[in-house]
C-alpha cells in the first residue's frame, strides 16, 4: 500500500487581528482561516483538512515564511488565496515526500524582531514593530547577541509554567542589524527549535541591557538555566515575524539576510 499524498504550505500572514496559529473556541486563527479555504478547494467537509505546522505563533506575531503541512494533493495556491482574507495569503503549494511533517521534520526556525528606534511614534509601523524611544547601547546589543551562539539552557527566557521538558537550544545564528534609515533595528535569530516567549523575553532583556538597566555580563549569566524571574520583561508580539523554517539542515535564514551584514553564524547554518 503506497504512503498518502502529502502537501507542503509556504504562507505569510500579519497576526495583528488572529489570536494566533492554533485554533481555538470563539476565537479567529490562522489555522482555521486556511483549514475552512483548504476543506473547499479539495472538496472536504468542514474539518476534513488537519494542518501540522512548524512554529505555533502566538496572537499578534506575524510569519514571513510559515510552513503547514496535510495529507493529500496540492491545493492551488491561487485558488487558496481567492478563498482566505487579505491578513494571510498562501506563497506555495507543492507535493512533499510521503511522510513528510511541517513540524517534526523542520531541523531550524527563525525568527526576526524589529524595534522602532526614535523618539516619535511611527503610523506605519504599527502593529509591526515595537516603538523604543529610549536611548540604546547598539554596542551591547551586539555583545547580548553574540553570546547566544551555541548551546544554552533558557529557562529564564520562558515562562515559569510550562510544558517544556528540555530547556536547552541550539543557536546558530543571532544577530542585530539596522535597516538603512536607521529607524528600525532588527534581531534575528535561528536555533533548532524555540520555547513559548523565548524570543520576546529575549528582546525585552537585551533592550534592557542596551538601556543601560543591567550589565552584559548579567544577561549572559542568564543562559545557564537560572529562574524567570531573572530575566527581562517579555517584549509586545506586534514586533516578532517567524521568518523562515529549515529541513534537511540547510539555514532557515538562506536567501534573507544580505550579503555582507553584520552576522554571528554556527554550525551548518553558515555553510547551507
Amino acid at each position: 500500500m503506497s504512503a498518502p499524498l502529502v502537501t507542503k504550505l509556504t504562507l505569510e500572514y500579519d497576526g495583528r487581528d488572529f489570536a494566533g496559529w492554533a485554533r481555538q473556541p470563539g476565537r479567529r486563527t490562522v489555522q482555521e482561516e486556511l483549514e475552512r479555504a483548504l476543506a473547499v478547494v479539495l472538496r472536504r467537509p468542514p474539518d476534513g483538512v488537519a494542518l501540522t505546522v512548524a512554529g505555533r505563533t502566538d496572537a499578534g506575531v506575524h510569519a514571513w515564511a510559515q510552513v503547514a503541512s496535510y495529507e493529500g494533493p496540492p491545493a492551488p495556491a491561487r485558488g487558496l488565496n481567492a478563498l482566505l482574507p487579505d491578513d494571510v495569503a498562501v506563497l506555495a503549494s507543492e507535493a512533499a515526500a510521503p511522510g513528510f511533517s511541517a513540524r517534526h521534520d523542520a531541523t531550524s526556525r527563525a525568527y526576526c524582531y524589529r524595534v522602532l528606534v526614535r523618539g516619535e511614534r511611527g503610523v506605519f509601523e504599527r502593529g509591526r514593530a515595537l516603538w523604543w524611544p529610549h536611548p540604546l547601547d547598539r554596542a551591547a546589543l551586539d555583545a547580548c547577541a553574540g553570546a547566544l551562539v551555541g548551546t544554552h539552557d533558557f529557562t529564564a527566557f520562558t515562562p515559569t509554567e510550562t510544558e517544556h521538558v528540555r530547556f536547552e537550544r541550539d543557536v546558530r545564528h543571532a544577530a542585530w542589524r539596522g535597516e538603512p534609515d536607521g529607524a528600525v533595528l532588527e534581531f534575528w535569530i535561528e536555533a533548532d527549535a524555540f520555547m513559548r516567549n523565548m524570543n520576546r523575553v529575549l528582546v525585552g532583556t537585551m533592550l534592557e541591557v542596551a538601556g543601560g538597566r543591567r550589565a552584559v555580563e548579567d544577561f549572559v549569566a542568564l543562559l545557564d538555566g537560572v529562574p524567570r524571574a531573572r530575566a527581562g520583561k517579555t517584549a509586545p508580539p506586534e514586533g516578532l515575524y517567524l521568518a523562515g523554517v529549515g529541513y534537511d539542515g540547510r539555514s532557515a535564514l538562506a536567501g534573507r539576510l544580505a550579503a555582507g551584514a553584520p552576522t554571528t553564524i554556527r554550525g551548518r547554518c553558515g555553510s547551507s
